[in-house]
C-alpha cells in the first residue's frame, strides 16, 4: 500500500482580494470621495478662483434657494429653465426611440416574417451607439454647417431654400437636431435589449395564442409587452438617468444653443462651476438636486411599472399571515 499522506489544501481566496484592491482604491479616490465632497460643498461658501476657507453657511440651504430664485427680469431661474429643457429633449427623443425599438424587436423576433440578413441589420442599427457622443456631435455640426454644409447644399439644390439657413441660430432647429441625434444614437441599443427580452419568452405561449387565433397585435399587446416589463423598466430607468445627465451632444453641437435653447442641467452645472465667477457651491447644490430628481423619478417608474397582480397577492399573503398571528395570540 502506498502512503500518499494528506494533501495540503491551498486557499486562493486571498488572491481574489488582492486583485480587487486596485478597483476599491480607484473607486474610493475618484468616485466616493468626490461624491461625499460634493454633498458637503453644496452647504458651504466655496466660490471664486481662490475659494475662502471652507465654512458651512449660516443659512445652509442658501445655495439651494438661489437655484429657484427668479431673475431680475421676473423670468424663472436658469436652473428651472435648464431642467425644463432637459426634460423636453429627453421626452421628445425617448418616445420615438422606444417606439422604433419595440417595432424593430417585434419585427426581428416574428417567426412568420423571417427577415433575411438579420445580423447585418442589427449591426447597422446598433452602429451609432458604438460611436462616441463627441464624434457624433462634431459630425452633425459639420453636416448642418453655415453658410456651407452638406444639408444646406442639399436643400438649395432641391430648391427648398433660396439661401443658406443658420441652424445654430434657431432654437427650434437646434433642439430638433439634438433630439434626433439622441434618438438615432440610442434606439439601436434599446432594440438589442428588447430583442434579448423577447427571445427569452417561452415560445409555447405564442404557439398557444396562434392556435387560439390571436392576431400579431394581440400577441404583442397581451404577451410580449407584459413579459418584457422588467426589461422595459430597466430601459426606462437607464434612459432617464442618461437623459437627465445629458452633456456631450448639446455642449459640443450647440454649446448651450441660442438663447440657452439646449442648455441642459449638466451644462448648467458645468458653466456654474467652471466659468467665472466659479460658483462651486451652487454647482454642487444643483448636482445634489439632480440626484434627488433622478431618484424620485426612478422610484415613480418602479411604482408605475410594478406587477399589480403580484403586489396584490403579496399584500393578501401579508394580511393572511397577520390574521394567523392574531389568531394564535388570541388562542
Amino acid at each position: 500500500m502506498f502512503n500518499l499522506g494528506k494533501k495540503k489544501l491551498v486557499s486562493y481566496s486571498k488572491y481574489g482580494y488582492l486583485f480587487a484592491i486596485p478597483f476599491f482604491l480607484t473607486f474610493l479616490v475618484f468616485t466616493l470621495y468626490p461624491i461625499c465632497y460634493t454633498l458637503i460643498l453644496g452647504f458651504t461658501n466655496q466660490e471664486g478662483a481662490i475659494p475662502p476657507k471652507l465654512e458651512i453657511l449660516k443659512d445652509p440651504l442658501a445655495n439651494f434657494k438661489y437655484l429657484f430664485k427668479k431673475r431680475s427680469s421676473g423670468a424663472m431661474s436658469y436652473f428651472l429653465e435648464s431642467l425644463i429643457t432637459t426634460a423636453r429633449i429627453w421626452i421628445v427623443n425617448f418616445i420615438p426611440q422606444l417606439g422604433l425599438a419595440l417595432l424593430l424587436s417585434a419585427w426581428f423576433t416574428d417567426n412568420r416574417v423571417k427577415v433575411r440578413g438579420q445580423g447585418f441589420f442589427k449591426v447597422v442599427f446598433y452602429l451609432p451607439n458604438i460611436i462616441t457622443a463627441a464624434t457624433i456631435a462634431i459630425l452633425f455640426k459639420t453636416l448642418f454647417g453655415y453658410p456651407q454644409g452638406p444639408v444646406n447644399d442639399l436643400l438649395k439644390n432641391l430648391h427648398i431654400l433660396k439661401k443658406p439657413f443658420n441652424f445654430a441660430l434657431s432654437k427650434t432647429a437646434t433642439r430638433a437636431i439634438i433630439e434626433f441625434i439622441q434618438c438615432w444614437q440610442w434606439y439601436g441599443s434599446t432594440m438589442i435589449t428588447l430583442i434579448a427580452a423577447v427571445i427569452g419568452i417561452n415560445p409555447e405561449i405564442f404557439e398557444a395564442a396562434e392556435i387560439d387565433g390571436a392576431t400579431r397585435w394581440r400577441k404583442f399587446w397581451n404577451i410580449t409587452l407584459p413579459s418584457v416589463r422588467p426589461i422595459m423598466l430597466f430601459t426606462l430607468v437607464t434612459s432617464l438617468i442618461g437623459g437627465l445627465s445629458m452633456f456631450d451632444i448639446p455642449q459640443l453641437f450647440a454649446t448651450g444653443g441660442p438663447d440657452r435653447a439646449s442648455t441642459t442641467i449638466a451644462i448648467y452645472i458645468y458653466n456654474t462651476a467652471m466659468k467665472k465667477p466659479y460658483k462651486y457651491n451652487r454647482a454642487a447644490a444643483a448636482s445634489i438636486l439632480l440626484f434627488i430628481i433622478i431618484v424620485a423619478c426612478s422610484s415613480l417608474l418602479f411604482y408605475l411599472m410594478r406587477d399589480k397582480d403580484a403586489a396584490k397577492l403579496k399584500k393578501l399573503k401579508k394580511e393572511q399571515l397577520k390574521s394567523a398571528k392574531l389568531a394564535q395570540k388570541g388562542a
